[in-house]
């Protein structure tokens, strides 16, 4: 399925002009097909499910709790 910039920027949740800029420098595929470009929208799901999978992982991370100190000793 193919979007416009302003679909694949408002799905990705990042500005239109960086979008074109990342198109001007090939950094993203894009057709472009005579009036406006046309991304698929397919080539971003791995990256964001990767995203997703980062974005639990540094939760859990952030969750966990902080174990004791053993060298710690009570001075009362």
């Amino acid at each position: 399925m193919y979007l416009t910039v302003k679909e694949t920027a408002e799905y990705l949740s990042i500005p239109e002009d960086l979008l074109k800029k990342l198109i001007q420098e090939k950094k993203v595929r894009a057709l472009f097909d005579g009036e406006q470009y046309l991304l698929n929208k397919e080539q971003f799901n791995a990256t964001l499910e990767q995203l997703e999978k980062y974005k639990k992982l540094y939760l859990e991370w952030l969750n966990e709790p902080i174990p004791e100190d053993i060298d710690v000793k009570d001075e009362d």
